[in-house]
């Protein structure tokens, strides 16, 4: 694989209907639109082809790891325009008829899926908001593997949203030589708004990694209010591109020698005591 000591990334910012076609072909604009903007990488957010109403309608979507409706057209898309996409969220069948796996998806620039990682902390809890109540667990099974993909700009860490507040899961990451984290998500509006920049920004400077967040934007059809404020936040923290509410992109461009400066610099992960 050729490496790149700069990559041109995008995180895509949806307002996802419950309406799949609808929600491709949004896609599909925001893939080009991403590319003429020089993207080699492209990652959507959590719940990207989805918003449904109830677990019946995301149960009825569920595909096969590797083959289906979503993951061919998600191929097609990454082949035809040259570039990577990490799959926010789909679900993904689990063996068990009741439940799936929240799973993202990565696509290198020929079309090929080369990993795959499996949502590991599932939201359940109470938010002071019009839904209140939250228990993925009752649709969704959690997965346990931590994973790291190669990309041509180095070792990309795979997340989705809840897993943002549990900064275990990135030392590991860590520890596999990671130089920056994807986080698709689906933040509600009221935690989105006390913590998201606040668990972006934190994660990508104890961990001296790049952070590309992609959320979900708006009101959404079945009630939901999503924060959004997708960002891409380079590994001093700072905040290289941000979109605001509704549909949109933030672009960046990742540069190795901005990582190995702070790393050689400010070498915190080195004076680890624990």
């Amino acid at each position: 694989m050729l490496i790149s000591n700069e990559w041109t990334v995008v995180v895509v910012q949806m307002v996802s209907s419950n309406q799949v076609d609808e929600n491709l072909r949004t896609i599909e604009r925001k893939v080009q639109e991403a590319v003429s903007k020089g993207a080699k990488l492209v990652v959507l957010p959590e719940n990207f082809a989805l918003m449904a109403n109830d677990s019946k309608q995301l149960l009825a979507i569920a595909e096969k790891l590797g083959s289906g409706t979503i993951q061919d057209f998600l191929s097609d898309v990454a082949a035809t325009h040259s570039c990577w996409i990490v799959a926010g969220s789909l679900p993904v069948s689990s063996g068990d008829k009741n439940k799936v796996f929240a799973t993202c998806i990565v696509y290198n620039d020929v079309g090929r899926q080369v990993a795959y990682y499996h949502k590991m902390h599932l939201f359940d809890v109470n938010v002071d908001d019009g839904k209140g109540r939250y228990r993925e667990s009752d649709t969704f099974m959690a997965g346990s593997e931590v994973v790291a993909v190669e990309t041509p700009f180095g070792l990309m860490g795979l997340s989705i949203c809840y897993d943002l507040r549990f900064p275990e899961l990135y030392r590991q990451l860590l520890e596999k030589g990671v130089d920056f984290f994807v986080v698709p998500s689906a933040f509600t509006k009221i935690t989105g708004r006390a913590h998201w920049s606040l668990l972006c920004r934190a994660r990508a400077v104890e961990n001296a990694c790049y952070v590309l967040a992609s959320n979900q934007g708006g009101a959404h059809v079945n009630g939901r209010e999503t924060y959004g404020h997708s960002m891409i936040v380079d590994p001093w923290g700072e905040v290289l591109d941000e979109v605001q509410e509704g549909e949109g992109f933030a672009v960046a461009t990742l540069k190795k020698s901005r990582l190995e400066e702070i790393r050689q610099s400010f070498p915190a992960i080195k004076h680890r005591k624990i």
